[in-house]
């Protein structure tokens, strides 16, 4: 399989493309970055802190996608809806790590779902989507006397908060409640807010130094607290994510996957 990394200079870019070096069965097809970009012309091994792997970082990120069988983007809103305009038009796959997307972008994702297959996950980590599953179920176990909180932390140069994966959580938790998420949120706290509502759902963000991602989902009675709680030490585990979902989306149909297709959760 021929992957393209967009964004391959990147911090996520840079692991992918190690992690495609290190993966039976794949190969970095093309990798490409921003006009401008200081990696440009260069070869994408010897960025990653490889050895030189013969694919040119190249700015043209449509002709790096119409070269692969399936992309991976964990770039920026804007330029992840363009490349799956591109991808759509090329017949090739696509795996989006972006998060932060408003809702004209994920409807515009969603469009080029139906012409190719798409996998989208907030987080491509295994134990962040293990985790995904036992806030449903507990969501589920426990009445909606118990208030849940979800606290993330990541690095200061993280630009949308709450995280993708914090949402993602308290999507999980809606679900388990059987209650749309947009309903039962408080995203963020300030001033005098009053007492807390039974059932809402409320997000705490922290953003400093290297974090690479840090989730706790609490759920919290007069009695007692259950927290579960996950921390990635390394973006190791995204990149082996999205290049098991790469593999994995070579023969699917067109359509919106997510994490929980992939590992069959």
């Amino acid at each position: 399989m021929k992957i393209a990394v967009v964004g391959a200079a990147g911090r996520m870019g840079q692991m992918l493309v190690r992690r495609i070096a290190a993966t039976e069965g794949v190969s970095l097809a093309a990798a490409s970055e921003q006009p401008g970009s200081a990696a440009l012309g260069r070869d994408a091994g010897e960025v990653a802190g490889l050895d030189a792997c013969g694919v040119k970082i190249v700015g043209d990120s449509a002709a790096a996608i119409a070269a692969a069988n399936v992309v991976i983007d964990f770039t920026i809103p804007e330029a992840t809806v363009a490349h799956a305009r591109v991808a759509a038009e090329k017949g090739v796959s696509m795996v989006i790590g972006t998060t932060g997307l408003d809702p004209v972008q994920t409807g515009l994702i969603h469009d080029a779902a139906k012409k190719v297959p798409i996998m989208w996950a907030a987080n491509m980590a295994l134990g962040v989507n293990v985790l995904m599953a036992l806030v449903e179920k507990t969501a589920a176990l426990l009445d909606p006397s118990y208030d849940i909180e979800v606290l993330e932390m990541h690095h200061r140069h993280k630009i949308d908060a709450p995280s993708g994966t914090a949402l993602a959580l308290g999507r999980s938790a809606a679900a388990g409640r059987k209650v749309e998420l947009e309903k039962v949120w408080r995203r963020s706290r300030d001033g005098h807010t009053g007492a807390r509502p039974t059932g809402e759902i409320g997000f705490a963000t922290l953003r400093g130094g290297e974090e690479v991602g840090f989730h706790t989902v609490y759920f919290a009675s007069p009695g007692e607290r259950l927290e579960l709680t996950h921390r990635a030490f390394s973006r190791e585990g995204y990149a082996m994510g999205a290049v098991t979902a790469a593999k994995w989306l070579e023969g699917k149909k067109p359509g919106l996957y997510g994490m929980k297709d992939v590992l069959g959760l």
